[in-house]
This record gives C-alpha cells, sequence and structure tokens, in this order.
C-alpha cells in the first residue's frame, strides 16, 4: 500500500466503495487523512464499516469542512449528469480528484526522481502497460504496475525513487486527476467511446489530451484524426512530441515497417525491433502498441537489445489475442476481450484460415462492420443469443454452424481445422460481443474456451514450442 501522506490532517469526503475505493479509503487512512466514506449500495458501506472505515451519509457531511471529494471512476462527474454527491461538492466548492490524482501527489512528494510511464487511448492500452512493464522486468528494473489494470494503484507498495512506475489511465481517472504529471505520457489512439459519460467525442479527445498535455516527455499515435491533432496543438505549445504511425514514416519517433520497428528520434532512420514469429504481438495494433512500448523503455535508459529481449518473452495478456497452444498445425487463440466487432476485427485482421467462434449478446452493429474479413473465415461456429443474427449477416458468404455454446465450438472446430490443408490453421474465439447471455464477463468466457481447448487430445501449450 502507498499511504497518502499529501493529505494528512485533512478531512476527506470518499464516495465509491468497490475494489479501489476501498483500497483508497484504506491509504488515505494510512496516511493520515480523516475520511468519511459512502456509497449508494448499503452492502458496501457496511464492508467498509467493519474494515475500520469512518462511514458517513454525505447529505448529513458538512462540505465546508472538507479538503476534497474523492470519487471512484465509476461515478459520473459530468454525464449524463453529475451524481448528487458531485453537485454537493460542487456547491461547496470542494475540489473532485482521484486515486490517480492521489497517487501523483504522492510521488511528487516522496519519490520525485522515480519513473512514471502513463499510457491512455481507446484501444491497446492494457497490452502497452502490461508490455512495458514487463520488459521493464525483464531487464531486471525494480517496476510497480497498475492503474486501470490489475492492481488499483495505491495498493502498489510504497514509493521508491528506484522504481518504474507502469500506470494504465482511463478517461475517467484522467478527468479526475488534473495534477497528473508523467515522466513519459503515451496517447495510442482514439475512437468512439464513453461518450455517454463524456457528452462528445471532442470532450473525451480533450480529457485523454491532459494526460500527454502533463508529460515531462510524449509520444503519441498519429494514425487518427484527433491524435493527430493534439500531437500537432502540443508541438506548436512548444512541446516535444514522439510520434507512432504503422502507416508510414514520421518525423520524429517509430513507425512500423511490416514487422519492423523504425525510429528517427535520433536523427537517423534506424531499425530498433522487430516482431517477427513473436505470437503474442501480432496484428498491426500490436505494432503500434509495441512501438509505444519501445519508446517508453529507451526514454527510460533501456538499450534496443534489452527492448527486443523484453518483446521476444513477453507472454501476452489473458483473452487478448492469447495463443493457448496448438496442434498439428492448427493453434487456439483466446480474444474473449473483443467484445464489439471493432475490436474483433484486430483479431481477424492478423490471421488467415480461421476457424472463428463468434456470438454472445449482440452490440448494435453486430458483425456488418467485419464484412471484409468473411473472405479469411474458412468457417465460423456460432453461439449464444446473436447465432440466429450473426448466421443471417454470414449468408452465403461464410460457410457457419450454430454451435450453441463455447465448449461444442471448440470441439467442431478443432476437428474442421484440423482436418483441413494448409500450414497455419487459427481456432479463434473473437465474439464481437458482450458475454452476459452466458457469462458473468469475458474473463468466464475466455476461461471456459481455454478449459475446453486444454481438454483436447495432442495439444502443445503455447511456451513449450515458440513456433507459431
Amino acid at each position: 500500500m502507498i499511504p497518502v501522506t499529501t493529505c494528512k490532517g485533512q478531512t476527506i469526503a470518499l464516495f465509491g466503495l468497490g475494489g479501489s475505493g476501498l483500497a483508497t479509503a484504506q491509504a488515505l487512512i494510512a496516511g493520515g487523512a480523516r475520511v468519511h466514506a459512502f456509497d449508494d449500495n448499503p452492502d458496501r458501506v457496511s464492508q467498509a464499516a467493519k474494515s475500520g472505515v469512518t462511514t458517513a451519509d454525505f447529505r448529513e457531511l458538512d462540505f465546508a469542512t472538507v479538503y476534497a471529494l474523492v470519487l471512484a471512476p465509476g461515478v459520473p462527474l459530468t454525464h449524463p449528469k453529475p451524481h448528487w454527491c458531485v453537485e454537493l461538492a460542487n456547491d461547496a466548492n470542494v475540489p473532485i480528484i482521484g486515486d490517480i490524482e492521489l497517487f501523483a501527489n504522492e510521488r511528487n512528494t516522496s519519490a520525485p526522481n522515480s519513473n512514471l510511464v502513463a499510457i491512455t487511448g481507446t484501444n491497446g492500452k492494457s497490452t502497452t502497460t502490461a508490455l512495458v512493464a514487463h520488459i521493464f522486468s525483464h531487464c531486471g528494473r525494480d517496476v510497480e504496475m497498475g492503474g486501470n489494470i490489475g492492481r488499483a494503484v495505491l495498493t502498489l507498495d510504497e514509493m521508491s525513487n528506484e522504481t518504474n512506475y507502469v500506470v494504465e489511465c482511463s478517461s475517467y481517472q484522467i478527468d479526475l486527476a488534473p495534477s497528473i504529471n508523467p515522466d513519459i505520457g503515451i496517447l495510442l489512439n482514439l475512437s468512439s467511446d464513453h461518450l455517454d459519460r463524456h457528452g462528445s467525442m471532442e470532450n473525451y479527445a480533450e480529457i485523454k489530451s491532459r494526460l500527454v498535455a502533463g508529460s515531462v516527455r510524449v509520444a503519441i499515435g498519429v494514425d487518427d484524426a484527433y491524435c493527430q491533432k493534439i500531437a500537432d496543438c502540443l508541438e506548436s505549445d512548444g512541446k516535444e512530441v514522439f510520434r507512432i504511425s504503422v502507416k508510414g514514416p514520421v518525423k520524429c519517433g517509430v513507425y512500423s515497417n511490416g514487422e519492423k520497428l523504425i525510429s528517427n528520434i535520433d536523427g537517423n532512420e534506424t531499425e530498433v525491433a522487430g516482431l517477427e514469429g513473436i505470437a503474442s504481438l501480432r496484428g498491426s495494433h500490436n505494432l503500434q502498441n509495441s512501438a509505444a512500448a519501445w519508446i517508453a523503455c529507451h526514454l527510460s535508459g533501456l538499450s534496443n537489445e534489452e527492448i527486443q529481449s523484453g518483446l521476444n518473452s513477453f507472454p501476452g495478456l489473458a483473452h487478448r489475442m492469447e495463443v493457448i497452444g496448438s496442434i498439428g498445425h492448427t493453434s487456439f487463440v483466446n480474444d474473449s476481450k473483443a467484445t464489439n466487432a471493432e475490436s474483433s476485427s484486430m483479431a481477424l485482421g492478423s490471421f488467415k484460415n480461421i476457424y472463428w467462434i463468434a456470438g454472445g449478446l449482440a452490440k448494435d452493429a453486430g458483425i456488418e462492420p467485419l464484412r471484409s474479413h468473411f473472405p479469411d473465415v474458412a468457417k465460423a461456429y456460432l453461439v449464444g443469443e446473436a447465432a440466429p443474427e450473426f448466421a443471417a449477416a454470414l449468408g452465403n458468404e461464410v460457410a457457419y454452424e450454430i454451435s450453441g455454446t463455447i465448449e461444442a465450438a471448440v470441439r467442431h472446430a478443432a476437428k474442421d481445422a484440423g482436418d483441413a490443408k494448409g500450414d497455419s490453421n487459427v481456432v479463434l474465439l473473437s465474439p464481437a460481443c458482450a458475454s452476459f447471455d452466458q457469462f458473468p464477463n469475458f474473463e468466464a468466457r475466455g476461461e471456459a474456451f481455454r478449459e475446453a481447448v486444454t481438454r483436447l487430445d495432442g495439444l502443445v501449450p503455447y511456451g513449450e514450442t515458440q513456433k507459431w
């Protein structure tokens, strides 16, 4: 835990007592703050009280005595309308912040010489965060990873100037962190997301841009118009921006050339890393993630050889294009995190000869946006509530069956792929759907896929052979 000493002696109102909220309350208390916590869920209030956190209904709290309202990121700050506790704080002119802000302030005070890499974007931020942390760890550097991935940021080990902190930040967290000032800030990409919470794409982009605007050194993926504009604006304000592209050369940064990463940061075009044969980093989206990770690690003092070694050994994230193993010429890939068509497009664009397991609780667009990938699908195995809708979309373009369950889909896809000719077939779970019709979350769905695959005869787990 990181005790929040910057709020010592202050009265803090904390709203939202889920996992990160309760951890934040305990970190504040450990640092000497007087915490009054509350939640709309009475069970969470009771649990917090039992753990020693003072609870109080904010409607009975005198906000004139409150130093700050610490808000859980899931609680609406502005849209669709401010939560009632936000309105109370606004009426009393009380600052509203989150756990990332507390972390940033504590770091500035307790470990100002530590290295903070903060990463955001619409897609790829979890993979990039995990990849940066893995490379640091693989090279023997002290590293702590958290934020919107894995551990809540204030549950990391106590602050040290020797530590590299790698923190994933969501738009909700950035909106509550006005003072965040990473040594290296990365903005990967921007596309429409969370507009119900931010009101418009312009507001969403502006919030995301705050992370890099406050950073000492900045890397931005410039393959979309919003990020390109942010990069240009920051440069016009005098900030040096390292650009990232998977579409072609950039004036100062890293871009991809097939499966190679090319840097011109130091003034010369130099091949600095390669992703050939790294199954956990297939696809153009992972070229972008890897380029961002390379910049973060290069700016942190790692050599090209150290970074390449870290890339080579990266196991990937569970449920995000995770290679489970192979049987003969067929590989099995778990991409359960793909809960919409845009996410599935990344996986489908990374393979040929795909035996595609799809379905669940469909999103509005269904699989229509994936039509350009249909020629690469040998057969589809449809599961869950969306199966009839997806079958109609596939029509006569793609062979399909309605398998019903993940287990049946795995068995049938494995047999069909095994019987097929070709050097490289892929049984791919990339549902393009939410999981809630059959599973509580995408993790449970991915585990069901993993268990079904591991029951297949002859499976060689990934890692026992590095061949793809």
